[in-house]
């Protein structure tokens, strides 16, 4: 007989992460019950697949790098809970967390956001770029769509399995946060925002361009907003 479904899936798109990826399958694994954890090693060479098959995760493995986008999007049939949480391999985000996320969902919301800026970033969490970028971009999208969010490029998510399968994503890179908010948004969708903490990284350097990314997030709102 096949195994029961587990409540929630744990889904963590990661590219050379194996120093940290065990530790963050481990904590996800314990932070809520009936729930399971869905890798995708987005063509990684140092193993990272294997560190997070051995930690108890089970392990999609791209042959090559295609982004975050494009590896959250291989995995959406994949999943097998009934809500899904959206959580950074790196070991920023922390999945003690993730009950917080998970609770409005019972209240009527459609898309949970883990807020950095309604909660607090450690020291050398997030480079000045990164941070300022980041209002600029959340300024742009409360002011073209019916909502005052206070972190949008935030990865650290959490919806209903039939929510995110509604959702047309077709965004490859970081692009993909604001690929399914604001698909959410344009659905009728109800987005709610908690507050998570963000610390540094443990372990090497973020893959995020900030112009070319921020500029392929700016160029993903515009077409949202006024079609392509």
């Amino acid at each position: 007989m096949p195994d029961e479904a587990p409540e929630v899936t744990v889904l963590i798109a990661c590219y050379n992460e194996a120093p940290v990826i065990g530790e963050v399958v481990r904590a996800a694994s314990r932070a809520v019950p009936s729930v399971e954890v869905l890798v995708v090693d987005d063509g990684s060479d140092d193993g990272t697949d294997r560190v997070a098959a051995a930690a108890g995760a089970r392990v999609l493995r791209l042959p090559i790098n295609g982004g975050k986008g494009a590896a959250i999007r291989s995995a959406i049939s994949e999943v097998r809970g009934k809500s899904v949480v959206l959580i950074d391999g790196d070991g920023q985000d922390d999945p003690a967390e993730m009950p917080a996320l998970l609770a409005p969902l019972g209240a009527g919301a459609d898309l949970v956001v883990g807020s950095r800026f309604l909660g607090r970033f450690e020291p050398g969490a997030i480079t000045p770029v990164n941070h300022w970028g980041n209002r600029f971009l959340t300024g742009v999208i409360n002011a073209l769509f019916p909502t005052s969010l206070t972190d949008t490029q935030a990865g650290f998510k959490a919806l209903r399995t039939t929510t995110l399968r509604s959702v047309r994503l077709t965004a490859d890179r970081f692009d993909i946060e604001v690929d399914l908010l604001l698909g959410v948004l344009c659905a009728g969708g109800r987005v709610v925002e908690v507050p998570v903490r963000r610390a540094a990284r443990a372990h090497g350097d973020s893959h995020l361009d900030s112009f070319r990314d921020g500029l392929r997030i700016f160029r993903r709102i515009l077409g949202r907003r006024f079609g392509r």
